[in-house]
């Protein structure tokens, strides 16, 4: 049995997209049917300042471009508490989608609820979504998103590669590498006990 057969925490392949009704830092509310013309939505745990996060951002755009045409949007979710950095608070949220243009809407989940929903377990954490909102591929983006000029594989942009060539995915789960969600009253490094690896 795999780490993924054992995690309860993280949704599994083949899960729905458990709904969301969320603030933007484009002052509007978005929840899941608001994608529904999407042909592939990929939605990503994400914060302002997690270095694993910063760093790979600008590989996340060119991911997000890049599949663009082909139907598919990128929804970026910031669960951290902004008791334990005030960096990944709502009005930084603003200012850095501001400052940087991210082709994706930027929704703050203050009361987790929506981490809890989908099982994020760092920054950043990327779960793909079908056509029909069932889940395809979950985990990293790239193998080294830290220093990307290192990176050696996107594996998300092979998934999608894979489901618009009508494959199958060659890494459907891996692991997302970056900082653990800051969750609220908690410990900086604290994980709920349910989580774990996936792979």
């Amino acid at each position: 049995m795999t780490s993924a057969d054992r995690n309860s925490f993280t949704l599994q392949i083949g899960a729905a997209a458990p709904p969301f009704r969320l603030p933007a830092t484009d002052a509007k509310t978005y929840s899941l049917d608001n994608f529904k013309d999407a042909r592939v939505l990929v939605v990503f745990f994400t914060c302002n300042h997690c270095p694993y996060v910063t760093e790979s951002d600008e590989v996340t755009r060119q991911t997000a471009d890049r599949f663009a045409s082909q139907g598919v949007v990128f929804v970026g979710i910031n669960s951290n508490s902004a008791n334990t950095y005030d960096e990944d608070s709502f009005p930084h949220m603003v200012e850095r989608m501001s400052r940087h243009s991210f082709p994706w809407i930027y929704l703050h989940d203050e009361t987790q609820d929506v981490a809890r929903a989908y099982g994020a377990l760092r920054t950043p954490h990327f779960y793909v979504f079908d056509e029909q909102r069932c889940l395809i591929y979950t985990g990293r983006e790239v193998d080294n998103p830290r220093n990307t000029s290192r990176m050696k594989t996107n594996d998300l942009a092979n998934a999608l590669e894979d489901h618009f060539a009508g494959r199958s995915l060659r890494e459907p789960v891996t692991n997302p590498i970056g900082c653990n969600v800051k969750w609220d009253g908690r410990d900086a490094h604290w994980m709920p006990a349910e989580a774990c690896d996936l792979v």
